[in-house]
């Protein structure tokens, strides 16, 4: 079961839509988080959401708490969540990318996906992550091909990824793809 926590986004019935075709979905508000189907879950979305990862420290204690334990998926707001948690600072970006699509680009040989493979994904975003980033176990494996702005990062001994962009979107070619490739590993 993936349970996905809604940080109230009017992305997030896509997301439920699109995860749904992989296994049986619940979800539940950030505020209303019910922990025995959170307990019971294999899989835990951090969904897209507004503000920034600070603004929702219950999402940080549920990261901390399951970290290395379930697989988590983090998209935009989730994505700059897991980040934030592994000390990563997110800032303002100078320009901000709403229904934008991008090409980015596999940047590594130690992501699920083949080094050199580009995507069209759709962004909808005005943060993002200030690098240098390290974190143990974390690699940044997928970047923009214009702006060179990290839009993945996998941990694939603690079974963490997270994505910029969201891959729900219409804009993103290939999003069930990627979503599928995780889901089995």
């Amino acid at each position: 079961m993936i349970y996905i926590i809604d940080h109230k986004d009017s992305f997030t019935h896509n997301v439920v839509h699109q995860f749904s075709s992989f296994d049986d979905v619940q979800f539940d508000d950030y505020n209303e988080i019910n922990r025995s189907l959170l307990n019971k879950a294999s899989v835990i979305v951090l969904s897209p959401g507004p503000g920034s990862p600070k603004d929702y420290p219950k999402t940080s204690n549920i990261y901390n708490n399951y970290k290395g334990k379930k697989k988590i998926i983090g998209i935009c707001l989730g994505f700059q969540q897991i980040l934030h948690c592994e000390k990563g600072k997110i800032i303002q970006q100078n320009k901000i990318y709403h229904g934008y699509q991008s090409n980015i680009k596999v940047i590594t040989n130690n992501s699920l996906f083949k080094k050199g493979k580009i995507f069209k994904v759709g962004r909808y975003h005005s943060l993002k992550l200030k690098e240098p980033f390290r974190a143990k176990n974390f690699e940044i494996t997928m970047r923009c091909a214009e702006t060179n702005v990290a839009m993945t990062i996998e941990n694939n001994i603690d079974k963490i990824y997270g994505f910029q962009f969201h891959p729900e979107s219409f804009l993103t070619i290939n999003g069930n793809l990627l979503i599928k490739k995780i889901l089995s590993t």
